[in-house]
């Protein structure tokens, strides 16, 4: 094999977007809508910092967001397996334009109030908890199964591109225009990937559905539970989020110890650099079958580089290490994701995408929480190399105790092959 040969079969797999016109639809949305949401992601932060000059005060808002995640992010996958989930996508899109307008408002105003950017923010982790389990549900319906893997790689790269650019400009506005701007833009964002959602078709359910309960939730939460591959793969993700996730440390990593704000875009863009790189050579996902041992090898790649980032002397290597964070924590989300979409009955998709919404929502939370508390009582280093270490500790513990996760194979899977086969009958490929 020639190294062009070699090359060509690294590349990402287009296929989905060639064929389906609803997958596309959904990653045009998924792209705007996290341009928007990554710009709001960089003004919250920093207007709360400015404000209080606190890291456990930006840390904070992880806390006012938890709850709302837990109850509406449960609710809303029960929702996912009963109503129209379209439908579904449009009218949360269209809470979290109004309740953006509301941050925009109080951006504007001379002084600005503590207390709506928290209350809002919470209202936005409700809508945007009812609206991600039927996104992440609708997906697998919308591409053949062989292309979910592909799928899931060019649904990561839409949202790469939003989060590239989002903070980049964020950051511009914040310095330049102010806070206001951001979420102007974001509400420009979400009404755009609204207009698309609408523009898909409907994706009626297959068989009958019950309303939502907490008897229904209950059942999707055994159903997660007795599986030790989903386990793994959730567990895997928050203990690298909430060890490992840096984020909330950026204001106070640029301003306080490298006295750099003009380069706060850098630092939120540098995982995502490492994400798309990753993401263009992606193409040899598809032939890896122990997506376990993938998913365990990537997290812990992760937090080895989070940890080596936090002891760097420049800022620019530091960027450097967060962008090989960011490309070991999109092969890690690939393999989850193709884990979720290839063995998930459809019956139990939206149930089971609103676990997995809390288990890659709940980590980063706590993980703000513990990021800026840990930072406050030692320093923002510490707290940054001290938690990617953590992270390495606590994947291969993971790994250990669930032997069932880590010899995960897509093709003998019982779930996997259940799944085919139902697919098969249904004409879906």
């Amino acid at each position: 094999m020639t190294w062009r040969d070699r090359f060509r079969a690294l590349r990402m797999d287009v296929t989905p977007l060639r064929e389906s016109r609803d997958f596309r639809l959904l990653f045009l949305a998924g792209t705007v809508f996290y341009f928007g949401a990554m710009v709001t992601y960089v003004a919250i932060p920093y207007q709360i910092y400015r404000l209080t000059g606190s890291n456990f005060a930006v840390g904070a808002v992880g806390l006012v967001e938890l709850v709302p995640l837990v109850v509406f992010g449960l609710y809303g996958g029960a929702l996912a397996d009963h109503v129209d989930r379209r439908r579904l996508l449009v009218w949360t899109g269209v809470a979290q334009a109004v309740f953006t307008a509301v941050l925009a408002v109080n951006a504007f105003r001379d002084d600005p109030s503590i207390a709506v950017i928290f209350v809002v923010s919470a209202l936005l982790a409700s809508s945007s908890s009812l609206q991600r389990p039927s996104r992440e549900a609708l997906m697998p319906r919308t591409v053949r199964h062989e292309q979910i893997a592909a799928a899931n790689a060019l649904t990561s790269l839409g949202m790469q591109i939003g989060v590239l650019v989002g903070p980049a400009l964020g950051g511009l506005l914040v310095a330049y225009v102010g806070i206001g701007w951001c979420f102007l833009v974001d509400i420009v964002g979400l009404s755009i990937a609204t207009l698309l959602f609408v523009a898909m078709r409907p994706y009626p359910h297959r068989a009958e559905t019950t309303p939502p309960s907490l008897a229904g939730i209950a059942v999707g939460l055994r159903y997660a539970l007795s599986r030790r591959d989903l386990l793994g793969t959730y567990l895997v993700d928050i203990a690298a989020m909430l060890l490992a996730l840096p984020v909330v440390l950026f204001p106070a990593l640029a301003e306080t110890v490298f006295e750099r704000p003009e380069l706060l875009g850098l630092l939120y863009s540098a995982e995502t650099v490492g994400a798309l790189l990753a993401t263009a050579l992606s193409g040899w996902t598809a032939r890896v079958h122990h997506h376990g041992r993938a998913i365990v090898v990537a997290a812990a790649a992760y937090g080895l580089a989070v940890g080596i980032a936090g002891l760097m002397p420049s800022i620019w290597l530091v960027a450097v290490f967060f962008a090989l964070s960011g490309a070991a924590d999109m092969i890690s989300g690939v393999f989850r994701g193709t884990v979720w979409s290839q063995t998930i009955p459809e019956g139990m998709r939206g149930r089971l995408a609103g676990i997995e919404m809390l288990s890659y929502s709940l980590g980063p939370l706590g993980g703000q929480v513990r990021a800026g508390i840990t930072a406050d009582l030692w320093t923002v280093r510490g707290a940054i190399s001290s938690g990617g270490f953590a992270c390495v500790a606590g994947v291969a513990l993971t790994a250990v105790a669930l032997r069932d996760f880590w010899s995960y194979d897509a093709r003998t899977d019982e779930y996997a092959v259940a799944e085919r086969a139902v697919r098969a009958a249904a004409g879906e490929g």
